[in-house]
């Protein structure tokens, strides 16, 4: 299973992908305000930018879980505390973990390292013109709100990026679905790999919600990798610490080994 590691490396930039304020629902866009590919793609990375100035803190317990069934059928899982601080950036403390140790060592704790690594340099990780080139494709609704879909593409082969379809609120420009591939393939020994990443309104933000990729290996058998990112705790800019909004935090257990 030495392969899997690298090509859940690419989860970490998604984890980290831009959020943004949430407000009303649109159902539609109107003809008259439709925008144009490169208006769309400046309101996503100006909303990255407040995104980066008003988000001081969030912590939240994620859900990690690997099963690969094929030559053999394991399968492991981890809770984890995942935190944000402005200053001092992302931090992960593994609270339990079960099942297959071998998954959880090169896999789980493999990802979350992989995370910790593409937030060092969010700039060549981040969806921009600078490292991706975008096409809109059109328009979709994703849970009530109008959305652009928009093809990307990655002007380079890190192991970060990725290439395939974005839906982004036509309100808000917050990313709100990913379907997509890496872009570059981490081993011969691996087939393909399709990721697909939802978020949801938190509060005033957008943050994710779901992860689920599945990686076909060669040899036969395919991996499925799922992160749930559970309910958060959140703090802007103009909150004072006592005033962190506290969301319905699952009781996790210590390591159940």
């Amino acid at each position: 299973m030495k392969i899997l590691p690298a090509a859940l490396l690419l989860l970490a930039v998604l984890a980290s992908l831009p959020m943004a304020f949430a407000q009303p629902p649109a159902s539609h866009i109107n003809p008259a305000a439709q925008l144009s590919t490169a208006q769309i793609v400046g309101q996503i990375e100006r909303h990255n930018r407040l995104r980066n100035e008003r988000l001081e803190f969030y912590r939240s317990i994620r859900h990690y879980q690997v099963e690969y069934k094929g030559l053999s059928h394991v399968v492991a899982a981890m809770e984890v505390e995942a935190s944000y601080d402005a200053r001092s950036g992302k931090s992960f403390r593994v609270l339990s973990q079960s099942g297959s140790r071998g998954l959880c060592d090169k896999v789980l704790r493999r990802a979350l390292e992989g995370e910790q690594e593409a937030a060092k340099s969010p700039a060549s990780t981040a969806l921009t013109s600078v490292n991706y080139t975008f096409t809109l494709v059109g328009e979709e609704p994703v849970a009530g709100r109008a959305a652009y879909v928009l093809e990307v593409e990655p002007r380079s082969g890190s192991k970060f990026l990725y290439r395939g379809r974005i839906w982004v609120d036509a309100a808000e420009f917050a990313v709100v679905r990913i379907s997509a591939r890496p872009a570059q393939n981490p081993s011969f020994w691996i087939s393909r790999t399709e990721i697909e990443q939802q978020f949801a309104p938190q509060g005033e933000f957008w943050l994710p919600r779901h992860n689920r990729s599945e990686t076909h290996v060669r040899i036969g058998g395919a991996a499925v990798f799922t992160i749930d990112y559970g309910d958060y705790q959140i703090r802007s800019t103009d909150q004072p610490a006592a005033e962190t909004v506290e969301g319905q935090m699952p009781h996790a257990s210590r390591d159940s080994r």
